[in-house]
C-alpha cells in the first residue's frame, strides 16, 4: 500500500508535495487601493522547455460515465512507435512525474513506481494517471474501488477506467505503436491487476509488483483477522481529503504508547476523527473474513476469469506491507496457463517495493549483489520489451526467478513452489517442538507435554524494539527493515516460548509456504497465537562478526484465534482445551546452512503492528472495553497426543 519514491514523509504522506500538486494559478490580481502597482507572479506561468528531452502533456481523460481523469504523459523527443508504459495511483501523478527540475527524462521520473533506466532505455511513453476522486482528477474516492457487483453497484470500476484510459492513449498518442503495457507497486501494483478482468485489445501485458490483493487474510489491513493497527494514519491520510493534505495527530514519539494509551483501536480512531472516513467505517463494521472482503479479494475475482495477458507478478520475501498478494494470485492464475507463457512470477529478497532501488542488502543481510538492479535488467527489460516493442526480442526468461537467500543465489525454475528448474516439488515436512525447549524433526515421545507462558495485555510483546516508530519511508526510519530484524529480544522474554534445534550439519533447503500446526490452549476465551521461523547464525561469523548469534526472521505471521472453526463466523474459545490451530505462513526460498540452527517463537502479540487481543471474546474487539483485557495463561503442547509442529517446504538435496 506504501510508496516509495517519494518515500520522504509518512506512508502516502509521500504523494503530499503541495507545490506539485498545483493544477492552476490564480489569476494575478492587483489591489484595489494601488492599481498601478500590479502582481509581479504571471497569469499563467509557461515553464520553459529548453533542452528537455522529452515533451509533458497534461490532458484529462474522459471515462465512460463522463468523469475525467488527470493524466500525465512523457513523450520521449522523436519517439515513433513506442510502446505505452502506464501507472494509474492515488499518489499524485503529477508528484510522481516532476520528483526533480530536470530536463533528463530518467531524472525526471526518479522514484516511485518508475525503474528508470528501464524506461528510458526502452524508449516508452511514459504515461501516470491519477485515480478517480484523487488529487487532479474528477469523481468520488473509494478504497480499492472492488470490481463492479454486489459491492460496486455503479457501472465504473478500476477495470473499466483502464480500458478508457487505455481507448484514449493508443487513439491520441500518434507516436506509439498502439502497445501498452500497466506497471504499478503497492496500491498501483492493485491497479495494475484489475486490467486483466475484461481487458482491452492493446493491452499486451502488466507488471504487478507487490500488489494490494487480499485486505483481510494477509495485506494491508488485518493479518488472519489480527488489525493491522498501524495502518490507521494511513487509512485517515489516504480516504480523508482528495489530496492527502489531512494529517494524522500523534501524542507520543514512541508508537507503542500512542496505540496503548488508546485502548482499542476503535477508541483511537474516535479520538482522531475518523468516524468521519466511509472506509473506516467499512473496516470496524467488518472485522470477519465475511463476503465485504472475499468478494473484493482481487485473487479470488481472478480465478473466476479467462487469463489472457501475460503477467509478470512481482514478490518480495519480506514485504513488511503486502506480502500475501502476489503468490495469492500466482496460484489462482497457475492453472490457467499450462504452457508457462503468460504467467511470470519473480521472488526478491526485498522489503516492500526495494525492486525499483538499489538492493545488495537489508537491513543487516547482505545480498552480495544488487539484485534489485538484478530483476530490472534481467527480468522487467526484456520482458516489457518482448511484449511492447516493434520488433521484439526473443523473450528467454524462466517462467519463475527465484532468489535464494542463505545461498544467495537466483534460481531459474518452471513453476513456483519448486526446488529447481526440473520442477522438484517440495515436501512437507514436520519440525516438531520438543519439551526442553527443542526442535527437531523427530515427533516428541516423552517429557513435559506443554510449556506455558502469561500474555499479559498491559505488557503485550513488541513487535520490534522500541521506541516503536511510525510506518514510513523517510530516511531515518526503520519500518522498511522491521522483518529482518533480530529477533534476539523477543527470545529473552518469559512471555515468549522459544525452540531450538541443533546445529545443522548439512544445508535444509525450503521453497513455498510453511504451515504452522499449532496446538494450543488458553485461559481465557480468545487469543492471537504468533509463529515466527528463524534462522539462528553461528555464534560467530568471520567475515561479518556483527552478525554472530544474529536470529534472521525467514516466515512469520499472527492468526486470531476466535478464527479457528471459521473465518467468517468467530467463536469464543472453550478454556483451557488443547486446540489445533492450523495457518500458513508466508512464502520462503531459504537455505538453513550447516553451522546454522533452526528456530521457532510463539508469542500472544505483536503490538503495535497488530491491535490486542482482549484475551476476552467479544463481538468486536475494535471496541473493547478497558475491563475485557485480561491476562492468560497460554499452554503449548508438545507431548505424543497434542504435538505442536512447523510443516517445512524441504526440497530434497540434489544427489
Amino acid at each position: 500500500m506504501l510508496k516509495t519514491s517519494i518515500r520522504l514523509l509518512s506512508r502516502p504522506a509521500l504523494a503530499l508535495v503541495p507545490a506539485l500538486l498545483v493544477l492552476g494559478v490564480a489569476q494575478a490580481q492587483t489591489s484595489p487601493l494601488y492599481p498601478n502597482y500590479p502582481s509581479e507572479t504571471p497569469a499563467h506561468l509557461q515553464p520553459s522547455t529548453y533542452g528537455m528531452n522529452y515533451v509533458r502533456r497534461d490532458v484529462m481523460i474522459p471515462m465512460r460515465d463522463g468523469v475525467k481523469l488527470h493524466t500525465v504523459i512523457l513523450v520521449p523527443n522523436g519517439a515513433q512507435h513506442a510502446g505505452i508504459l502506464l501507472t494509474r495511483t492515488p499518489y499524485s501523478a503529477t508528484a510522481l512525474t516532476t520528483n526533480t527540475p530536470s530536463t533528463d527524462l530518467g531524472t525526471t521520473l526518479w522514484g516511485y513506481d518508475n525503474a528508470t533506466e528501464t524506461i528510458v532505455d526502452g524508449g516508452y511513453i511514459r504515461v501516470v494517471q491519477d485515480i478517480r476522486g484523487k488529487y487532479g482528477s474528477e469523481g468520488d474516492y473509494v478504497m480499492n474501488r472492488p470490481f463492479r457487483g454486489p459491492l460496486n453497484p455503479t457501472p465504473v470500476d478500476e477495470s473499466t477506467d483502464t480500458y478508457d484510459t487505455i481507448d484514449w492513449l493508443v487513439k491520441n498518442l500518434p507516436e506509439s505503436n498502439g502497445k501498452v503495457g500497466v506497471l504499478g507497486i503497492s496500491y498501483d501494483g492493485f491497479l495494475a491487476l484489475t486490467p486483466l478482468v475484461h481487458p482491452h485489445p492493446a493491452l499486451k501485458c502488466v507488471v504487478p509488483m507487490n500488489p494490494m490483493v487480499d485486505g483481510w487474510r494477509g495485506d494491508d489491513w488485518f493479518h488472519n483477522g489480527a488489525f493491522r493497527e498501524q495502518n490507521m494514519p494511513y487509512i485517515y491520510e489516504q480516504t480523508g481529503t482528495r489530496d492527502n493534505s489531512a494529517r494524522w495527530l500523534t501524542s507520543n514519539y514512541d508508537d507503542y504508547d500512542t496505540y496503548m494509551n488508546a485502548v482499542s483501536a476503535g477508541n483511537l480512531g474516535r479520538q482522531r476523527g475518523m468516524d468521519q472516513i466511509g472506509f473506516w467505517k467499512k473496516v470496524t463494521g467488518h472485522p470477519a473474513y465475511d463476503k465485504f472482503w472475499s468478494e473484493q479479494a482481487v485473487d479470488q475475482v481472478l480465478a473466476g476469469q479467462p487469463f489472457t495477458v501475460p503477467t509478470m507478478l512481482v514478490a518480495s520475501l519480506w514485504d513488511q506491507e503486502d506480502i500475501y498478494g502476489a503468490i495469492a494470485v500466482y496460484k489462482a492464475l497457475a492453472p490457467k496457463d499450462p504452457q508457462h507463457d503468460k504467467l511470470f512470477l519473480v521472488l526478491g529478497p526485498w522489503h516492500h517495493g526495494q525492486e525499483i532501488e538499489t538492493a545488495e542488502s537489508l537491513g543487516a543481510i547482505d545480498f552480495h549483489s544488487d539484485t534489485g538492479l538484478y530483476f530490472r535488467t534481467r527480468l522487467l527489460a526484456p520482458f516489457l520489451a518482448h511484449y511492447l516493442q516493434n520488433d521484439p526480442p526473443p523473450l528467454k526468461i524462466a517462467p519463475v526467478n527465484a532468489f535464494q537467500t542463505g545461498t544467495d543465489e537466483w534460481q531459474k525454475l518452471a513453476s513456483w513452489p519448486s526446488g529447481c528448474r526440473n520442477d522438484c516439488a517440495p515436501k512437507l515436512t514436520p519440525l516438531y517442538l520438543e519439551p526442553a525447549g527443542k526442535l527437531a524433526f523427530t515427533a516428541p515421545s516423552a517429557g513435559e507435554p506443554f510449556d506455558e507462558y502469561v500474555s499479559d495485555p498491559a505488557k503485550p510483546v513488541p513487535y520490534r524494539s522500541r521506541p516503536s516508530e511510525p510506518m514510513g519511508y523517510t530516511p531515518n526510519l526503520s519500518w522498511v527493515r522491521w522483518l529482518v530484524d533480530d529477533q534476539r529480544p523477543s527470545s529473552g522474554r518469559t512471555d515468549v516460548l522459544t525452540f531450538t534445534s541443533d546445529v545443522l550439519k548439512s544445508p535444509v533447503k525450503i521453497a513455498g509456504e510453511p504451515i504452522a500446526h499449532l496446538v494450543a490452549s488458553t485461559s481465557g476465551t480468545d487469543s492471537d497465537w504468533v509463529v515466527k521461523l528463524i534462522d539462528v547464525y553461528p555464534d560467530q561469523v568471520a567475515e561479518e562478526p556483527e552478525l554472530g548469534g544474529y536470529q534472521l526472521p525467514i516466515s512469520m505471521d499472527i492468526f486470531r484465534g476466535r478464527y479457528r472453526k471459521s473465518l467468517s463466523h468467530p467463536q469464543a474459545i472453550t478454556p483451557n482445551v488443547p486446540l489445533l490451530y492450523k495457518f500458513a505462513l508466508p512464502t520462503a526460498d531459504h537455505v538453513f546452512l550447516p553451522g546454522h540452527r533452526i528456530m521457532v517463537q510463539v508469542q500472544s502479540s505483536w503490538f503495535p503492528l497488530y491491535d490486542r487481543n482482549p484475551q476476552t471474546f467479544v463481538p468486536n474487539i475494535f471496541f473493547a472495553a478497558p475491563a475485557d483485557y485480561k491476562k492468560a495463561t497460554q499452554r503449548i503442547y508438545h507431548s505424543p497426543d497434542h504435538a505442536s509442529f512447523v510443516e517445512l517446504p524441504i526440497v530434497a538435496s540434489k544427489p
